[in-house]
């Protein structure tokens, strides 16, 4: 092909012409290109080519207008005439393929023409070739839907323009419109830089003709172009516009003035690139529209905005102003609008005022006068120091936040000409009054901006003096005060000459990381690594001083070791860590009992801590066997220290711990007064979580259902309760069925003693329940354990005797009837999801537990209806105390009870109406 191509451009133009266009262009484009860049200067093509071209353009243009307008050659005057004979289908069919073709041919010959014009030694005179593509200029709305070929129309103008080539002028009235909504269209890069190359063409419009509006609107439209503000290109393209036109840049004033509201940060800085480069470059009346008349409409706004947010807007678009004052005229332009409202706003009544004032003028500061003598500008800079130290007291705490970290910032700033004496005023004040202050975010500012100000290595002299003044905020009230005086220590920790513990003690320290929330501690923890447990140490260096800290503060070392491996420490050594702690407990060094809680609790947070990796969990297994085990038993008899203990073995799983398990069955079973004791509390749920850890939950379960069972009796026998006959006959069989790996011994269970014991007992174990239905696999083991239908039904009987008789009995709890709507809920809810997960079955196979009524969907409802019909009974009976004379009518069941009642008769669990006293006795 590209040898009939060069043979063809041999012999004449009009041949080569002819027989390009019959190629397709993704074809020949290599082909062309080479063979027409091969034409030299002195070849016949040089004069004949431009002129072919040309005429064969415009004759393309012309068939295809034709094409669309059939008829516009007929005479418009001419009479009318009658219809035309309709076309042939064939001829019909024929019209999509001359459309077609007369597309590829002029893509063609707009690519031999760019060719031409893009000709490194420029052979070609553009006189001959502008005519044709002028045609093509003139029609680019006409091909406006044809991609490629108007891309290449595009191309080719755009080409024409950067080549400074005659007529160029005459190109741009169609392509720059094109160019700029395809920008805005496709959200392309290369089309803004585009547009910004051929940015100088647009001041050849005129934008005072009413013709325009259309380029005006897609130029007002780049304004608020995401593409446009974000690229250098597309900021510099905008910046240029506003100098076009006058009433154009008001226009894109406005614009930018409407997005200011709603602006992203990288939006708002781009506005400001922008009117800060279009200020620059303009001049006259225009750069006086920006300044004198934007600018300070935005400084005002700034300062009497109704929201904070708003303010911060504003000035985050001037900032690109204050951030460029160093170039000429722009301090100037910044005092002259500035200084006439400022320092008054910031003496205003309104509190929102002073705020945004005093914001403004520390983006500002120091604001001055570049024209004024030294002495106009030391009095303007000793106002603004008055005023910002007046404002470290104002009455709005706002006010006072702004004012201590914008001194701060001003002193890390500017530390090296702020004269001493102000330096020692607003220092002071920070230290011995801010410090103090009522506000808690205040509070949280003055440590924020002595961060801040320890950048400055010049403030590092006063500040060591004064730091120790900020040792009381590490006892502050609020959460967030204590974890940014940790953040100054560690701050502290990495300035040179800076020792932490001078300015906070280091018993103050401890007492925190023992007893402070997560947040302060973990951070107390960090700083205190690098001492206490150093990595670049040799192993057993690192545990002596973790040792002596564990022994100088049992429960700060605990929780060190806690977020030890959050902040760091290799979990190698810590593991090590763990052997030289059990060796040390275990070891016949006398150590007091709160150091060996210290200790086990240690070692239970870094158990826990490397409990994700089998190969950490395997190492430690090693290290608890079972003769470890028994003497930690030993030396941890009760408190926290055994619960730790219980956590380090639910977490570990060593093989050996059958001594444990009694040991851990006894502190479930000793439940009297656990309400109320929070530290038994904690020492419970190890217990739980241990037993269920080495598969002791069913025994303990059964174990805890029969103590409920026992108390279940008793309440039936003092009080008449009613209890279920076969739940009598369940426990039995159940109990003679148990095996479990250990047994709890009848006498403890069946010990005598009095009522009110059993009861706090059985209190107990209701908390215990309620708490355990708290955690998903305690739960799960509930709602399978075969001793769950008994204990439902005993917390039924001793719930029902808790409400009827607190009235006579102080030593009745709520504790039961929590356990017992707990338990209620959750059994519900999984009866509904087993029920969901069975639904497309017709026929269900029933188990003992399903076939009863305990497992109904409506146990919930039900056990609701048991409680209000026992508080029913209840206020009834107070009722009968006060009014001896109430008709004995009166004190029948409600409607609802009545319903409930002939419930019944239909075999669903409802509540009894036989809680009477009686005289049984116990």
């Amino acid at each position: 092909m590209e040898k009939r191509l060069r043979s063809s451009l041999q012999s004449s133009a009009h041949e080569f012409i002819s027989l390009a266009t019959k190629q397709s262009l993704k074809s020949s484009k290599s082909s062309l290109k080479t063979l027409i860049h091969s034409i030299r200067p002195s070849s016949p093509l040089c004069s004949t080519l431009p002129s072919t071209l040309s005429d064969s353009i415009s004759a393309s243009v012309q068939s295809f207008q034709n094409l669309l307008e059939p008829n516009s050659a007929t005479n418009p005057g001419s009479p009318r005439t009658p219809p035309s004979k309709r076309p042939r289908r064939s001829s019909r069919r024929s019209e999509p393929d001359s459309r077609h073709e007369l597309l590829s041919r002029l893509e063609i010959l707009a690519h031999i023409a760019l060719l031409c014009v893009s000709h490194p030694r420029k052979p070609f005179s553009p006189s001959d070739l502008l005519p044709g593509v002028q045609a093509l200029h003139d029609n680019l709305i006409v091909f406006e839907s044809e991609t490629v070929l108007a891309s290449a129309i595009e191309g080719l103008c755009e080409e024409w323009w950067k080549e400074n080539l005659a007529g160029r002028e005459t190109l741009i009235s169609q392509s720059l419109p094109f160019l700029l909504s395809r920008s805005l269209t496709l959200k392309k890069k290369v089309d803004v830089h585009r547009v910004c190359v051929l940015r100088e063409a647009f001041a050849l419009f005129d934008f005072e003709d009413k013709s325009i509006e259309d380029l005006k609107l897609l130029l007002v439209r780049c304004v608020i172009s995401p593409l446009y503000l974000k690229t250098e290109d597309g900021r510099r393209f905008l910046a240029f516009v506003f100098g076009l036109s006058d009433q154009l840049g008001k226009e894109l004033l406005a614009m930018i003035r409407s997005q200011i509201p709603f602006g992203r940060k990288s939006m708002l800085e781009a506005y400001g690139d922008i009117l800060f480069r279009a200020w620059k470059a303009a001049q006259g009346d225009s750069r006086s529209e920006i300044g004198n008349g934007f600018l300070q409409d935005l400084i005002e706004a700034a300062i009497h905005a109704s929201s904070g947010a708003f303010a911060s807007y504003i000035r985050r678009v001037l900032g690109a102003f204050i951030n460029q004052r160093t170039t000429d005229g722009v301090e100037k332009m910044l005092y002259r609008l500035t200084e006439p409202v400022i320092f008054r706003s910031l003496q205003v009544a309104n509190s929102n005022v002073r705020q945004n004032a005093l914001h403004l003028l520390l983006d500002m500061f120091p604001l001055e006068d570049p024209d004024a003598t030294k002495e106009e500008k030391d009095t303007l800079l000793d106002k603004q120091f008055f005023l910002l130290e007046r404002l470290l007291t104002d009455d709005c705490p706002e006010v006072r936040i702004i004012a201590v970290e914008g001194s701060c910032r001003v002193l890390h700033l500017f530390w090296e000409v702020v004269p001493s004496p102000i330096i020692t005023k607003i220092i002071t004040k920070i230290f011995d009054d801010i410090s103090h202050d009522v506000s808690n975010e205040v509070r949280l500012s003055t440590l924020n901006g002595i961060i801040y100000l320890l950048g400055n290595p010049h403030s590092h002299e006063i500040l060591k003096v004064l730091l120790p003044r900020l040792r009381h905020l590490m006892l502050d009230k609020v959460l967030t005060v204590r974890v940014a005086a940790v953040d100054l220590l560690l701050h502290l920790k990495d300035v040179r000459n800076f020792q932490f513990n001078k300015v906070v003690e280091l018993e103050l320290l401890l007492s925190a990381l023992a007893r402070d929330q997560p947040p302060v501690a973990q951070k107390i923890t960090k700083l205190l690594l690098p001492s206490y447990f150093p990595s670049k140490l040799p192993i057993e260096e690192a545990c002596n001083r973790c040792i002596t800290l564990v022994k100088r503060d049992p429960m700060a070392g605990a929780r060190f070791c806690q977020f030890a491996l959050l902040e760091g420490a290799s979990k190698s050594h810590l593991t090590e860590l763990v052997k030289v702690f059990l060796s040390f407990i275990l070891s016949p060094d006398k150590l007091d009992a709160n150091q060996i809680e210290g200790f086990l609790v240690a070692t239970s947070y870094v158990c826990d801590n490397l409990a994700c990796e089998p190969y950490y969990i395997n190492a430690l297994k090693e290290l608890l066997d079972g003769e470890k085990m028994r003497g930690l038993l030993a030396v941890a008899p009760k408190g926290q220290a055994q619960s730790s203990l219980f956590n380090i073995v639910s977490t570990v799983c060593p093989d050996d711990v059958a001594g444990l398990l009694e040991e851990c069955m006894g502190v479930v079973t000793s439940c009297s007064g656990l309400p109320e004791d929070v530290d038994r509390q904690s020492e419970m749920r190890s217990a739980h979580k241990l037993l269920l850890s080495l598969g002791g939950f069913d025994d303990m379960f059964e174990a805890l259902t029969a103590f409920l069972h026992k108390t279940a009796y008793r309440c039936h026998v003092k009080f008449g309760a009613d209890m279920p006959s076969h739940i009598v006959s369940y426990a039995k069989r159940k109990k003679s069925k148990s095996s479990g790996k250990f047994s709890i011994k009848s006498k403890i269970i069946n010990r005598k003693q009095s009522f009110e014991d059993d009861y706090l007992v059985a209190v107990g174990v209701a908390w215990q329940v309620r708490d355990l239905l708290l955690h998903e696999d305690n739960r799960k083991a509930i709602l399978k354990s075969q001793s769950l239908e008994m204990s439902f039904f005993s917390l039924k009987v001793i719930s029902e005797v808790s409400i009827v008789h607190c009235g006579h009995c102080e030593y009745m709890d709520t504790s039961p009837v929590l356990a017992y709507i707990a338990l209620a809920l959750q059994m519900t809810v999984d009866n509904v999801g087993r029920s969901s997960i069975q639904n497309g079955d017709t026929k269900r196979k029933k188990n003992k537990i399903d076939s009863s009524t305990l497992l109904s969907e409506n146990v919930l409802e039900l056990t609701i209806e048991h409680v209000l019909n026992c508080l029913e009974k209840l206020f009834g009976a107070s009722d009968i105390m006060k009014n001896h004379n109430v008709d004995s009518c009166k004190l029948q069941p409600t409607n609802r009870t009545n319903q409930n009642q002939n419930s019944t008769q239909r075999r669903r669990p409802s509540p009894t109406d036989a809680c009477r006293p009686s005289n049984h006795g116990e």
